[in-house]
């Protein structure tokens, strides 16, 4: 199982270009529209070159996002939980 690193908690309009690609990706999976002021975290997965988006006006919960990701073979660490509580 891969680990999940916050690389950044960010407004949709001031997500740094290299995110951006995902965000846009996820939410077309989703079928969302992303709001400007939107924050959005952005996490690494450990040893890959891919990022993990999180709408986070889309989670009630820590466990929404646990969840979420162990359906993307990855655990979250404890210093993103942490940080990740105070934006939901």
């Amino acid at each position: 199982m891969f680990i999940a690193t916050l690389r950044g908690i960010y407004k949709y309009e001031e997500l740094p270009e290299e995110y951006a690609k995902f965000a846009d990706f996820h939410a077309a999976l989703k079928k969302k529209k992303i709001k400007e002021n939107e924050e959005i975290a952005v996490l690494n997965i450990v040893g890959t070159n891919s990022y993990h988006v999180l709408f986070l006006e889309s989670y009630n919960s820590l466990d929404e996002i646990k969840d979420e990701l162990k359906e993307a073979g990855a655990k979250i660490n404890q210093p993103t939980l942490k940080i990740l509580e105070g934006h939901l």
